[in-house]
């Protein structure tokens, strides 16, 4: 099959033919002129343009060694479905994700050890401190929330995260311009000119966080970053005594669209950083390419707050080694309404005093 070539104008999108009258291309829409040979490079860069090549071929985490996991059990929630692992001694407990109570029947087997675990530093304590912190000095807050909350359960949870690493050899061009005016005693005059900027080079990224289990929305868990992998700590089933731990369900193959994610749009920041001095800047392609890949199984740890008001419940997090907190919390409609009203009043205010001054001084 015949391939057809078509030129397009970088500046507008185009279709260019080339002039004879001028000896260049020219757009006949925005009437911008192109060397043949300023074209002719930039339709080798064209034809370079390969895509972006994120794929991953590398195992995370070991096998359990025999009697590891002796001292483990497994349960599943009935009611969400909720997987949590706890030490031999646990009886019953209540499942962090809808508060419903487990029954301990099955022994963790068969599953990835995890090559490293990040160990509580902040305690149970901590985290309650932390959501009165969070709570102070929110002046939309509903007051009786404030007055009347009360924390339902404290969950300190090992979450399962992938931690991808690997080298991006990047190619970015981006389009991007410069504008300049002036006037003189008869018009304005705006000048425009238009860039083809390029990026090449390669940045490296480690251990990517990746949180491995659906219960856990990935926009929570990622709120809770960064984690300092200084006190990560080989894996021993010693640091899940006294809590709870995710078993992932989402593996590291379903987890690479999320890393690939992140790492392109970390890469493409990092490039874009680099491009100053023009008025306007916009992406036009992008091609990454990735080697060198790496991944590993580890466990964060996370505190899990859930709160009651209002016949809604209210759940919260707070990284449990650096005792970072997020979560949503609401807003009192009435009190949001007198707050704008309030400001709107202030400022109708000030602009009466304006007004006033200007008369006072026969600006007006």
């Amino acid at each position: 099959m015949e391939v057809l070539q078509e030129y397009k104008c970088p500046c507008c999108g185009g279709a260019i033919e080339f002039n004879s009258g001028i000896q260049k291309m020219k757009c006949p829409y925005c009437e911008t002129e192109f060397d043949v040979d300023t074209l002719r490079k930039y339709d080798e860069e064209l034809k370079s343009d390969t895509g972006d090549r994120m794929e991953w071929d590398t195992p995370a985490g070991g096998e359990w060694q025999e009697g590891e996991s002796d001292g483990l059990r497994h349960y599943i929630c009935n009611s969400c479905g909720g997987e949590i692992i706890c030490d031999a001694t646990t009886a019953a407990t209540s499942c962090p994700y809808c508060s419903n109570p487990v029954v301990m029947k099955e022994q963790l087997a068969g599953e990835l050890r995890p090559d490293c675990i990040i160990p509580f530093k902040l305690d149970k304590n901590a985290a309650k401190e932390g959501l009165r912190k969070h709570l102070k000095g929110k002046r939309l807050l509903p007051k009786i929330f404030k007055d009347e909350n009360h924390i339902d359960e404290v969950k300190g949870i090992y979450v399962p995260f992938w931690l991808f690493g690997a080298d991006a050899d990047a190619d970015i061009r981006y389009r991007a311009t410069r504008v300049r005016s002036w006037s003189d005693s008869n018009y304005d005059y705006t000048e425009t000119s238009f860039y083809s900027v390029h990026r090449s080079g390669k940045i490296s990224f480690e251990r990517v966080p990746v949180d491995g289990s659906s219960k856990m929305p990935d926009d929570l868990m990622e709120s809770l970053e960064p984690y300092d992998f200084s006190d990560a700590v080989d894996f021993a089933t010693a640091y899940l005594a006294g809590y709870f731990a995710d078993k992932y369900d989402v593996d590291s193959e379903k987890s690479i669209p999320r890393a690939n994610e992140r790492i392109k749009r970390s890469t493409e920041d990092a490039f874009a950083d680099t491009v100053k001095g023009y008025t306007t800047v916009t992406p036009e392609t992008s091609n990454i390419r990735l080697s060198g890949g790496s991944t590993k199984y580890a466990l964060y740890p996370v505190w899990l707050l859930n709160t009651s008001w209002n016949g809604r419940k209210y759940t919260f997090a707070m990284n449990g080694q650096t005792g970072k907190f997020v979560g949503d919390l609401p807003v009192d409609k009435k009190a949001a309404f007198c707050w704008g009203a309030g400001m709107t009043a202030v400022f109708s205010a000030a602009v009466y005093g304006v007004v006033w001054l200007l008369r006072l001084f026969g600006v007006i």
